[in-house]
């Protein structure tokens, strides 16, 4: 039996790896799922097994995973084509007969109501109806998706967005890849989805001020309608359809649907989550 880690040279991956080895599962019982064996080489010489396929090429999958394996589905970055990628894991999943299939869906999984849920949805109705063991790890926003793009907050002084006063519960890409070590490596976690949050959830304004104060910058928070958000981002180069989806995600933001903090992450991690401010403090130096 190997934990096998989809996407496993992307951030998310690379993290989990890095756990389910400080955690002590020996390097050779963990196997890489990557399109690229070259990006992957770091992986291979600290002994990580090596398995090359593609989401976009299902005949690729057919033989990667075995059975008995515990499995991470962490989910596509093309947004579009992720229910077509993500089901061609599912079935060659099914077809292997894993011992454990998780996946990294979305916080809020079929109550959510904001586009960027939409194939997370789907995804989890294909892997519950797959008849295999599953989890579902239903990330929440990570605070890198605010802190790894600080530049032209400081250059411009101010945090643009269109989610109001509306919170939201980020936690660290690092403790999301704490909650899939436990899972991997734990027992009892079949048939369950967690609900996965920060510990604090803060505002706009909030993450406004902490810049504020860690950078000795003037940083304010500028509350602009959808309209003006979406161009703001498509003049600042970001493709307008992902433009689109981070003002919708700003839509839910402001109707409260990222602020939950249920306790979820920090139960499984055993710790508190890490907290924003630390965040703040490596975008800073990044």
């Amino acid at each position: 039996m190997s934990i096998v880690i989809t996407g496993a040279t992307g951030h998310l991956g690379r993290l989990v790896i890095e756990g389910l080895l400080t955690a002590g599962v020996p390097a050779g019982e963990i196997a890489a799922v990557v399109r690229d064996k070259d990006r992957a080489a770091d992986l291979a010489e600290r002994g990580v097994e090596l398995r090359v396929a593609d989401y976009n090429a299902p005949e690729t999958l057919r033989g990667v995973f075995a059975a008995g394996d515990r499995v991470l589905l962490i989910s596509s970055s093309e947004v579009g084509r992720r229910v077509a990628q993500h089901g061609a894991v599912v079935d060659a999943a099914r077809e292997a007969g894993v011992a454990l299939l998780a996946y990294t869906s979305i916080l809020g999984g079929p109550d959510a109501d904001f586009d960027l849920a939409a194939e997370h949805k789907v995804t989890e109705r294909l892997i519950a109806e797959s008849g295999l063991p599953y989890t579902f790890l239903r990330n929440g926003w990570y605070h890198e998706n605010y802190t790894e793009h600080l530049a032209p907050v400081l250059e411009h002084g101010t945090v643009i967005a269109s989610a109001g006063e509306g919170r939201v519960a980020s936690a660290a890409r690092a403790d999301y890849a704490a909650a899939a070590v436990a899972v991997l490596t734990g027992e009892g976690h079949e048939g369950k989805a967690y609900e996965l949050s920060g510990d604090v959830a803060w505002s706009m304004a909030e993450y406004a001020a902490e810049v504020a104060a860690q950078s000795g910058k003037d940083i304010s928070y500028t509350d602009v309608p959808a309209e003006r958000h979406l161009a703001v981002l498509t003049g600042a180069g970001v493709p307008e359809p992902m433009a689109a989806i981070l003002v919708d995600v700003d839509a839910a933001v402001g109707r409260g649907r990222l602020a939950g903090t249920t306790g979820d992450l920090a139960r499984l991690i055993g710790r508190p989550t890490t907290p924003l401010a630390d965040a703040v403090s490596t975008g800073l130096r990044g």
